[in-house]
């Protein structure tokens, strides 16, 4: 299965990256619920004669891309958070097994389904992502207290393998779902837990991505044409992600990750057919 780039969709595809990596970095979040819609905007999903695709298995295509650019983005935005000392390596440690496991069997069952399954499964996870922002910011819940963060190993080891059994079945980097798990389970403040999350990531994508290429060609796709997707899109990351993870610790995130949501649920509206 083919695609076209040139030079025009190229700028795009980079574009699509620095925003991902923006997003990926303010919010502790690998980066994919905003390339995998984009994606789908931008190239649509067709055979290899250039017919639709009911199944939409080119999406397996998308989701190997973004999962490389989340290694990328988390690794990035990691080094930020590090010289801000926010990351619990603690909470790290724990969660890392669990997730770096559980993250290759979720990556392996996608790909016993058609592109929809997981295609469908990401604008309801988009929507979740879009309610939960909504609601924080118009609740505006209580800043756990750092020295009260519940440290029990076991909560974090069951938390790395939801997180990771789901990150590998969307094709997604986790934090979407691992942030909020922080805070409200684990009792670790906002910055603290988008910090943690994408330190983790930086890990998992990795065997997340390498998992998800290799089953490509069950699909008939090529995993060099993801790599090269993904290594456009990793340009415009580099960039965004320092910037998004900066803005993390230099601006009141609140309105910025509402104005996200806005964007995204569109973005997964469109993605679905309704508008």
């Amino acid at each position: 299965m083919t695609l076209e780039f040139a030079p025009a969709p190229i700028v795009v595809v980079i574009a699509i990256g620095f925003v991902a990596g923006v997003v990926g970095g303010l919010c502790g979040i690998g980066g994919s619920i905003v390339m995998l819609p984009a994606l789908g905007l931008t190239f649509g999903y067709v055979t290899a004669t250039g017919e639709p695709d009911p199944t939409k298995t080119q999406h397996h295509l998308y989701m190997a891309s973004a999962m490389v650019v989340n290694a990328v983005i988390s690794l990035m935005a990691t080094a930020q958070h590090r010289r801000a000392d926010a990351v619990d390596w603690r909470a790290v440690r724990w969660l890392m097994p669990a997730m770096a496991l559980l993250i290759i069997a979720g990556a392996r069952f996608s790909d016993h389904f058609s592109g929809q399954a997981p295609k469908i499964a990401l604008v309801v996870f988009l929507f979740a992502f879009c309610g939960w922002t909504v609601f924080t910011a118009v609740r505006h819940l209580p800043e756990p207290d750092a020295e009260k963060t519940r440290r029990w190993p076991w909560l974090y080891i069951l938390l790395g393998g939801l997180v990771g059994a789901l990150a590998g079945f969307l094709g997604i980097g986790g934090g979407i779902v691992l942030v909020p798990c922080l805070q409200l389970l684990a009792r670790m403040p906002l910055r603290r837990a988008i910090a943690s999350s994408a330190a983790v990531m930086g890990v998992t994508a990795v065997i997340g991505a390498t998992t998800k290429l290799f089953g490509l060609g069950d699909h008939g796709l090529s995993w060099t044409l993801a790599l090269g997707l993904g290594a456009f899109m990793g340009v415009g990351a580099i960039v965004g992600a320092p910037l998004g993870a900066k803005l993390t610790h230099a601006l009141p995130t609140t309105p910025l990750r509402v104005a996200v949501s806005v964007v995204l649920a569109v973005a997964g509206a469109k993605l679905a057919g309704w508008v």
